[in-house]
């Protein structure tokens, strides 16, 4: 994990769901190809929420579902193709490879929650989105764990 003198840890609170789509897409600002988000936080953390608001934020208009039953949404933007992973229902890290998500998860910009489910099978990440329920807002952390993420944060993530 990469983590920079340079670039601490954004944290932000959230007061509720439109301030959870709002910063999805100041998060958006700064997103390019080839770049990987992990969503971590509990269920009801707000993870998809919070791409649907970077999504909107790189003007995707249609419908935003959790990806829970079909573990991956594709969003075929304008610069890129975004892939939606939610890896909750995966029981075997090498599910991951024999859904063949490795091929297409190096095209576009990956946003993966449960990372964990497919530990040492996914790409490394780029920045990590810490989400946490503080009793009806939610908190926020923002690490860098790439090189490319320290850039994306002092970009798009000012100081909350």
């Amino acid at each position: 994990m990469h983590a920079s003198d340079d670039t601490a840890p954004r944290r932000c609170h959230l007061a509720d769901e439109a301030a959870t789509l709002a910063f999805g897409a100041r998060l958006s600002a700064g997103v390019a190809p080839g770049m990987t988000f992990y969503l971590e936080g509990d269920l009801g953390a707000g993870k998809t929420t919070l791409v649907r608001g970077m999504l909107r934020g790189l003007g995707y208009q249609g419908r935003v579902k959790s990806p829970t039953y079909t573990l991956v949404e594709i969003y075929n933007l304008p610069m890129f193709d975004l892939y939606h992973f939610d890896l909750y229902r995966m029981h075997d890290p090498r599910e991951w490879l024999d859904a063949g998500f490795r091929d297409i998860a190096e095209r576009g910009v990956s946003l993966i929650e449960w990372p964990e489910k497919a530990a040492g099978w996914l790409p490394t990440s780029d920045v990590i989105l810490r989400l946490a329920i503080s009793g009806e807002a939610r908190d926020i952390e923002c690490v860098a764990t790439s090189p490319l993420g320290d850039r994306y944060l002092e970009r798009c993530c000012a100081p909350c």
